[in-house]
């Protein structure tokens, strides 16, 4: 694990307050392209701030032609985001039976929130890729959601070990989602924010303007 990525369960990100916006959850479908591979019954998957919402929509118009966003993930309700962190958590005490409780936690935190912390409970944090105009997913070097440990790190948006071209589809979709404002999790490429505590580390802001949110 790389020593210069700030992991979203470190204290500093913890420390930041919240100064909730009151800005209220938007439906990306019928306004970008949404993914229904995670898709929950009342829809929830799908919905981010609004603002978010906005600024994706202008990333999208960013791209160079021939690409466009694809939604996978956007708000994820509380007791899903802890039986994800829990299941995962569960894997990684099972493959490193020496490791204590804060290394797994600390682990954990490299693919999935603590809940304390975690930005898809407060619809702000979208899991996305690029496709084509025909919605094929371009090759980004591993899927959405790859582990470190099944992807050997490959999953770490600035990895080595992927293709030229995986490695220029990361940096246009890294080049349209900067300029909109949004911030990356280094160790999944697929993982950008705004305006949540990791946002607001990333970028220096004195708080958070999201918090969780119930849907």
């Amino acid at each position: 694990m790389r020593d210069d990525i700030v992991l979203i369960s470190d204290p500093r990100v913890a420390a930041i307050p919240v100064s909730e916006s009151g800005e209220p959850l938007a439906d990306a479908r019928g306004r970008l392209r949404v993914d229904s591979r995670l898709a929950d019954p009342a829809g929830a998957y799908a919905h981010l701030r609004s603002g978010i919402l906005a600024r994706l929509e202008r990333a999208e118009r960013r791209l160079p032609s021939g690409f466009h966003l694809l939604i996978i993930e956007g708000y994820r309700p509380i007791a899903t985001q802890q039986e994800i962190f829990d299941s995962y958590s569960a894997t990684l005490r099972a493959t490193y039976p020496g490791r204590s409780p804060a290394e797994i936690a600390t682990m954990a935190s490299r693919y999935v929130s603590p809940v304390a912390v975690a930005p898809h409970t407060a619809g702000a944090a979208v899991d996305l890729t690029l496709c084509s105009p025909d919605g094929a997913e371009c090759d980004m070097g591993t899927p959405v959601n790859a582990t470190p440990e099944e992807s050997d790190g490959a999953c770490y948006t600035d990895a080595l070990s992927i293709t030229g071209e995986a490695r220029q589809h990361r940096k246009i979709l890294a080049s349209a989602l900067e300029s909109a404002g949004l911030v990356n999790y280094p160790t999944e490429w697929w993982h950008w924010s705004y305006g949540d505590r990791y946002w607001a580390l990333s970028t220096g802001a004195s708080h958070a303007l999201h918090g969780p949110v119930a849907f």
